[in-house]
């Protein structure tokens, strides 16, 4: 399909780029446009004004340090797996990421774009939810930070006013040691999820779990961590009865809809299902 009619400007600074948002009421910035041209393509999507992104400095960087990790904006996917350092900075994300889509699109694809667009079903709001991440924004108020928890609020759905730009993804330290694990179902290699949970916890030296992170994509409108599985997983001893009643108030807490790709009741199963493999993933992961 053709794409409908829009202007187009390549700002060169942050300033600019915000300023054009804000004097265009509808206009969209577009960096990889592995999401914008697909809706713009089926007309979802209709600006007048396009921003491209691509010459913003310093939004391609990736920071580790004793405060976590920092994803530019303009990170791409195949920027976060070619980055070594982040198979041990933080693990989960590395494992989240080589689920995204194709080779193709994980070339284009940027971090910035995945936040912005909140595909429910996307791989990294379910990494930053679970992990406790920030969102850093800048509009023509100035620059924020928003909890990625208040970020997003439902299907593409998020907390940036139409001024504003995402900057910057923040990722809690990793501690040495902690077990995790991702897993996710999708009806081809690289398609969406149907679901996916992401999990990780502390082991103390009694063997019990301690900060439980549990979350799922997939089965609602937004990403979401599960209180109830924490719950279940906080100060136990992981082993194999503690794991199936994660996965049973896994599938318990979940109200998926049904949809042309499966039913609520298929998805609530998968859910469990994907936390329980997660769950033994983390238990067998030889601690680095």
């Amino acid at each position: 399909m053709k794409l409908p009619a829009f202007d187009y400007a390549c700002p060169a600074t942050l300033a600019e780029a915000v300023a054009l948002l804000a004097a265009n009421g509808d206009a969209k910035a577009i960096a990889g446009g592995q999401s914008l041209v697909p809706m713009l393509a089926f007309r979802v999507a209709a600006p007048t004004l396009l921003v491209d992104l691509r010459k913003l400095p310093d939004l391609d960087r990736i920071d580790i340090d004793a405060a976590g990790v920092r994803l530019g904006a303009l990170v791409r996917w195949r920027d976060i797996l070619a980055d070594a350092r982040l198979e041990r900075a933080h693990p989960l994300l590395v494992a989240a990421v080589r689920h995204v889509a194709h080779y193709q699109i994980r070339n284009r694809g940027t971090v910035g774009g995945s936040l912005a667009h909140a595909d429910p079903a996307a791989e990294l709001p379910g990494i930053a939810v679970a992990c406790d991440a920030e969102i850093a924004v800048t509009g023509q108020a100035g620059a924020r930070v928003i909890p990625a928890e208040a970020f997003f609020r439902g299907a593409l759905a998020t907390a940036l006013a139409p001024d504003e730009l995402i900057t910057e993804l923040r990722l809690p330290p990793w501690p040495v040691g902690r077990r995790f694990g991702f897993e996710e179902f999708a009806l081809r290699r690289g398609d969406f999820a149907l679901a996916a949970a992401a999990v990780f916890y502390d082991q103390d030296v009694n063997g019990r779990a301690g900060a439980p992170h549990v979350g799922v994509i997939g089965v609602g409108e937004r990403p979401t961590r599960l209180a109830s599985v924490e719950a279940v997983l906080n100060g136990a001893r992981i082993d194999g009865e503690v794991i199936a009643s994660a996965a049973a108030a896994a599938a318990a807490a979940v109200d998926p809809p049904d949809d042309i790709h499966a039913s609520a009741a298929y998805r609530r199963a998968l859910v469990g299902t994907m936390v329980e493999r997660a769950l033994l993933a983390a238990h067998n992961r030889h601690p680095a």
